[in-house]
């Protein structure tokens, strides 16, 4: 991937995984590599009085041979990023009618409203 780019994101985590991702999600072979003349991409600037430094990744995991010009792997992630994104509100709405439900138990009860009166 182009670490360059102002997109592109590399996060460690203590047990050794490291994360290489396009911020914009435009790179479906990630981490091995961006699309080819992506139009988002964007050599990372800094501001004024920033000192320079090397970015420290550790190295990409050898690409797999079965990635290539296919693009049914990208359909089948995207497929999948749908599925879990259309998943989500109802996950939400179920914790919220839960913690609601919780709340006005609580409420009930420490106004003398509850099952025990």
């Amino acid at each position: 991937m182009r670490q360059d780019c102002k997109y592109f994101e590399s996060r460690s985590y203590p047990n050794g995984d490291t994360v290489r991702k396009c911020d914009l999600d435009l790179a479906p072979e990630a981490p091995w590599r961006c699309p080819e003349n992506c139009s988002s991409y964007e050599r990372r600037l800094v501001d004024v009085n920033w000192q320079h430094g090397s970015l420290v990744t550790p190295p990409t995991p050898v690409e797999p041979t079965s990635l290539g010009d296919d693009d049914t792997i990208a359909a089948l992630l995207d497929e999948a990023e749908d599925i879990i994104n259309n998943a989500g509100p109802g996950i939400v709405a179920e914790v919220e009618a839960e913690r609601s439900s919780t709340r006005r138990r609580r409420f009930l009860r420490r106004f003398g409203r509850g099952k025990n009166h």
